[in-house]
């Protein structure tokens, strides 16, 4: 199995095979407009923005799982997004990403490894589709630009 094996429905609503992203390095997160880490919305755009032209995405799901600070719906997540830090990366349908409702995407990317432990989560993905590494939640945006570097 590899990231593209799956699909993931849009924040409009839109069923989205993951397979479209192809040949991209990506960075999937979990992310939440309510958290303390939400200002790294800001250090994904400029991660996106920066390398987008040379096949690197950010994939941003976002979900309610830790201390409910998700609470919106798709709209409201997507104005938030926009309005607040002018996400332009995929933003995907709310998901759970532990427990027995988890999303499928994320079974995957723990591999049996241990729950995600907070919003802001992230795991780097090769042009192969296979994770390269998890990144913990605290780690910020900025200081993933060398890693990126070196698989693009």
């Amino acid at each position: 199995m590899s990231l593209y094996d799956f699909s993931a429905k849009t924040l409009a609503g839109q069923e989205k095979s993951l397979a479209d992203y192809k040949g991209d390095v990506a960075l999937v997160v979990n992310v939440a407009s309510k958290c303390g880490l939400t200002p790294q919305y800001e250090g994904l755009e400029a991660l996106y923005r920066a390398y987008k032209d040379r096949g690197f995405t950010v994939l941003g799901f976002p979900c309610n799982q830790f201390g409910g600070q998700e609470p919106g719906g798709a709209e409201e997540i997507q104005t938030f997004c926009t309005t607040h830090y002018g996400v332009d990366f995929p933003m995907f349908s709310k998901i759970e990403v532990n427990g027995p409702n988890a999303d499928p995407l994320y079974v995957w990317l723990k591999d049996g490894g241990p729950d995600i432990e907070w919003n802001f989560a992230k795991f780097l993905i090769g042009r192969d589709g296979e994770v390269i590494r998890r990144i913990d939640p605290r780690t910020k945006p900025e200081d993933l630009a060398g890693d990126i570097e070196s698989v693009l």
